[in-house]
């Protein structure tokens, strides 16, 4: 990489590093982070009554030595179902962090999370849901460079050049709802949306003293998905999906589609293959093995935006580790599945 475009990434670096309105922690797989996705995935668990799971996200190795790296793990369950199991509580939690380059700005973040779930008639659900966390935000400036200590040879760190923080670390409450809608007619079919609300009391973020002219609250972030599968037959099932999310003045739009095979015909062993759009960003790959009640699946960002100059289309990649199950049969309208499975 040459001076020029050395010095550019950088600065880039760091303006991603101090802006507080950038966006919210993400992953490409949002179908396999249903917590972050929206608080009212909490219990909401098509195939089971409990759910735990782990991501992790490694992005922009290509151009840096200490790429950015997001992490998460979450644990979720079904309790207190009515006696005629169409209404239920669901219970969740959800520890993330994330490290961006060498420890500069580093997000821990933990939430915990309750929804309600109620059965409207045979093929229906509706879902509400609340997050309420804990967030803490970390930036060691000891470590970067800055324009102003460019000498023309290089970065002179004996040069002044860092600006002057009223705190190195930001900790704040945060709280989230979310709205979820399924409809599953048969055995084949279903289709479920959602939308959710975060940082709804516009907690602030900030590492700077608080002025009269600066609004260092978080702005709110709008979710809308929306997930389905079709059986096609005994041996293939379809899953399209797509995922919206707005904040501020920052979007993102995403469309997937995941086929899952049946490999061992008793449904123990499936085969997973997928493609995601992220519009004018990235196109995404996944690829995945279900072998009884744990699924992973690993994806891999190759960037398709102008970022590509920096990084040669290499973007990010993914693993997520999923394991759903019962500790009792399901017994909503005598259904053991919500959703379309190979499992008899």
């Amino acid at each position: 990489m040459n001076k020029r475009l050395r010095v550019g990434w950088m600065a880039w670096i760091l303006l991603m590093a101090l802006q507080s309105s950038a966006q919210d922690l993400h992953f490409s797989q949002f179908m396999n982070s249903p917590l972050l996705t929206n608080p009212a995935n909490a219990g909401f668990i098509p195939d089971g009554d409990y759910r735990v799971g782990a991501n992790y996200r490694n992005q922009w190795a290509s151009v840096s030595a200490f790429p950015y790296k997001t992490m998460s793990v979450f644990g979720d369950m079904q309790v207190m179902p009515d006696p005629d199991a169409n209404g239920w509580i669901g219970l969740g939690g959800l520890l993330l962090r994330d490290v961006a380059g060498s420890s500069v700005l580093t997000s821990t973040k933990a939430y915990g999370a309750i929804a309600y779930h109620q059965m409207l008639g045979v093929g229906s659900l509706l879902s509400l849901g609340f997050n309420v966390g804990w967030s803490n935000k970390q930036i060691n400036t000891q470590g970067l460079t800055f324009p102003s200590q460019w000498n023309g040879q290089f970065f002179d760190v004996h040069q002044s050049g860092a600006p002057v923080l009223m705190t190195n670390q930001s900790n704040y409450l945060d709280l989230q709802t979310g709205l979820n809608y399924a409809y599953f007619p048969n055995e084949r079919v279903w289709l479920n949306g959602g939308v959710s609300l975060m940082h709804v009391n516009r907690p602030r973020e900030s590492f700077f003293a608080s002025t009269d002219s600066t609004d260092n609250r978080l702005s709110m972030r709008y979710n809308g998905f929306f997930n389905s599968s079709f059986k096609l037959n005994d041996r293939l099932i379809l899953s399209p999906a797509a995922y919206y999310t707005l904040q501020a003045k920052s979007s993102q739009l995403m469309g997937s589609l995941m086929a899952r095979y049946n490999a061992s015909g008793d449904g123990t062993t499936e085969l997973l293959v997928g493609l995601s759009y992220r519009h004018r960003e990235s196109l995404i790959p996944m690829v995945g093995l279900g072998l009884n009640e744990l699924v992973f699946t690993f994806s891999y960002d190759a960037t398709l935006s102008s970022l590509n100059a920096f990084n040669g289309a290499r973007g990010a990649f993914e693993l997520s580790l999923i394991k759903q199950g019962r500790r009792d049969r399901y017994r909503g309208n005598g259904r053991e599945s919500m959703c379309p499975t190979f499992r008899f």
